[in-house]
């Protein structure tokens, strides 16, 4: 291929120093890290002293809240992940994460009192690794205990090929599930292999035949670059693949290699072609119906996604279920420990299945934020999404955004936001470098407690 930077480690980079933010918006590589909330959950530790759940909810707008129910298990865990999860759990394991979870959702809605949620997501790991009769009563946990039908509020599920059966499908179906995402990654057996995710191209075809063959109303298919040996041709293989089944959306994902995982122990080295792929792949999409929303979402113009419900990330808290899962209130955002080393992540597990209902309403490791911290957070999740409204801010906070912070002033200036009347967007050249302008958005409180957690 032509044009490839001189081949480096794909490692994910520290934070930039608090010195050279501003000076490096337009160099270096976008792909600091995965910036996809604020605060990071490395910048987390041990809340002193703990807090009741209940406290911490207690003076919380709870009209438009999501719900989130994390399942730490997969069939595998492929080279690249670094997410909470324990790879072929025996099912003793499987069904005692399953009763400490539902001890966990009572606890919970317990201390939320009146509260309503305006779309809920079961992810992981894999939740349709789950036998399906404990898949059921994870279902159920949403449906009985927090009362939000399935069928009335939008869904999410995450699930794999091998575990896309035709029995998680139908209790999905018959429940009224809106959204299944189907992790792919690449349609190339090869490039799998590279991924250390060893899977069958038939077993993916098989996988989407049967979710489509069922009402479900929007299909997402996730899809890598940055994979060794990969190139545009095969990029785009894997594109026109997946548009054989018309996915309403389709989540690009750049390769981040992190400490602990397969790939990041593996020695050598390999072109970091990121961007070159992300520009084949966001062009293809472009001209084949597909309207770009973020970095990563693009969705089928003609696609009939259904109206949601109020909810802004920015606005409104997350109530996460399960080890592995995070809550987010304006002033705290907490959640169990994480690891990533095997060991760890079953130690975790374990300790989790063994919690008492009583010690499950603590919320014991976290962050707290400031108003400066929840200013900070709100920008970065207006960047990353829809923009920032100055009026909006200027309303919320009694303050101007660009003096509040002036790098979206020189982000306007080099061309990575523009204006849209009174909102601060992204442009093209804004939406690819997003990564690294969340990070350079970061503060350097959060960005030192970043650096000094030690991963597990």
């Amino acid at each position: 291929m032509s044009g490839r930077p001189t081949p480096q480690r794909v490692l994910e980079a520290e934070p930039l120093p608090e010195g050279l933010r501003g000076s490096a918006l337009l160099t270096g590589s976008p792909y600091v890290q995965y910036q996809y909330g604020y605060p990071h959950k490395t910048a987390y530790r041990a809340l002193t002293p703990a807090r009741r759940v209940d406290e911490v909810w207690a003076a919380e707008d709870k009209r438009h809240l999501s719900l989130y129910v994390h399942v730490p298990f997969c069939e595998m865990r492929c080279g690249f992940c670094n997410l909470f999860t324990q790879a072929a759990p025996v099912e003793s394991a499987q069904v005692r994460f399953v009763e400490a979870l539902e001890r966990h959702a009572r606890v919970v809605r317990a201390a939320l009192g009146t509260a309503s949620f305006s779309r809920v997501a079961f992810g992981g790991g894999t939740p349709t690794l789950l036998p399906p009769p404990l898949f059921a009563r994870t279902l159920d946990v949403v449906e009985r205990t927090f009362g939000a039908a399935l069928a009335r509020t939008p869904t999410s599920v995450e699930t794999s090929p091998t575990t896309s059966t035709d029995e998680h499908l139908a209790e999905l179906e018959a429940r009224g599930t809106s959204r299944l995402s189907l992790g792919v990654q690449t349609f190339l057996e090869a490039e799998a292999m590279a991924l250390a995710r060893p899977q069958l191209r038939a077993d993916v075809e098989a996988a989407l035949d049967r979710i489509r063959a069922r009402r479900f109303a929007t299909l997402n298919v996730d899809l890598i670059y940055g994979i060794e040996g990969q190139t545009p041709e095969s990029f785009v293989q894997s594109l026109e693949a997946a548009q054989r089944w018309a996915p309403e959306e389709l989540y690009l994902y750049p390769l981040y290699v992190r400490p602990k995982t397969f790939l990041g122990k593996r020695a050598g080295a390999w072109d970091d072609f990121r961007l070159e792929l992300y520009h084949v792949g966001r062009d293809w999409l472009r001209s084949h119906g597909y309207t770009q929303r973020s970095m990563r979402l693009f969705r089928r113009a003609a696609a009939n996604v259904p109206e949601e419900p109020p909810y802004s990330c920015q606005d409104d808290g997350m109530v996460g279920l399960g080890v592995g899962a995070r809550s987010y209130t304006r002033a705290l955002h907490y959640a169990w420990e994480w690891a990533v080393s095997p060991g760890a992540v079953r130690g975790l597990i374990d300790t989790y299945a063994a919690t008492t209902e009583d010690e499950l309403g603590w919320a014991r490791h976290g962050i707290a934020l400031d108003l400066d911290e929840q200013r900070r957070r709100d920008v970065i999740l207006s960047v990353l999404a829809d923009g920032v409204d100055e009026q909006v801010y200027l309303g919320k906070y009694g303050r101007d955004v660009l003096s509040d912070f002036p790098l979206l002033r020189e982000a306007l200036d080099v061309g990575l936001l523009r204006r849209d009347g009174a909102v601060l967007r992204l442009t093209d050249l804004g939406r690819e470098r997003s990564d690294a302008l969340g990070v350079h958005l970061q503060s350097a409180a959060v960005t030192t407690r970043m650096r000094s957690y030690e991963v597990r």
